[in-house]
């Protein structure tokens, strides 16, 4: 019997492989993208005018109405990516979370974080890009008016952590699962990793404080 070897399958894993890069790609684009976003929404400490001033930049170059909705899609399609990988049965949760617990492996913690942080980010991420996409031009008065109404300020009191935290894991796991952090500095890139999420959360805490005592 004669094989015909000039057909050549191509294995599943290499869809699977480049998936693994596009979540990659997308998640290192939405990292750099929310510690800008986080940096120039923190311009208000420097004043209204300060921030005002780089919102109508970004709105007059159409920026804010073309980026925004880029972001959005990019969003939902590493989340697209990304759920792959999660467990959404019960019997699966249950599995994973028993050998997390067994376990005792950090990364493993991690990724539970990070799935955790995602499905929040999804729903309240959405709402706040809707928000504030519908509502041009961006202002720190309209900001500081969101915040000081009281349902705003407890829901960015939840998003900024959820935020930091996916951000800041998300960062350290495509460092190691790519090859960048080794193993024998795990420890401590996970240490900077924690120190630079703690410090991107206390910006955005001065800042929602700044707002919340903005003259409106």
């Amino acid at each position: 019997m004669t094989i015909n070897t000039s057909v050549y399958v191509r294995p599943s894993t290499s869809t699977s492989a480049y998936l693994d890069w596009l979540q990659m790609l997308t998640g290192a684009g939405l990292i750099l993208f929310m510690w800008s976003h986080m940096i120039l929404v923190a311009s208000v400490n420097l004043g209204a005018g300060a921030m005002n001033t780089l919102a109508y930049f970004f709105e007059a170059t159409y920026m804010a109405q073309v980026g925004g909705p880029l972001i959005g899609a990019t969003m939902l399609l590493h989340f697209v990516l990304a759920a792959r990988k999660v467990p959404f049965r019960a019997e699966q949760q249950g599995t994973i979370w028993k050998h997390a617990k067994l376990l005792h492996h950090q990364d493993t913690w991690l990724w539970l974080i990070q799935a955790f942080t995602a499905m929040i980010i999804l729903i309240m991420g959405s709402i706040h890009m809707w928000t504030v996409l519908t509502d041009l031009p961006i202002t720190a008065q309209k900001s500081a008016a969101r915040i000081q109404g009281g349902f705003w300020l407890v829901f960015y009191l939840i998003l900024l952590p959820m935020v930091e935290l996916h951000v800041g894991i998300g960062f350290y796991r495509i460092g190691v699962k790519w090859g960048f952090i080794k193993r024998k500095t795990r420890k401590k890139f996970h240490k900077f990793e924690n120190i630079l999420t703690g410090i991107f959360i206390f910006i955005g805490l001065v800042t929602i404080i700044r707002f919340l005592f903005l003259a409106i």
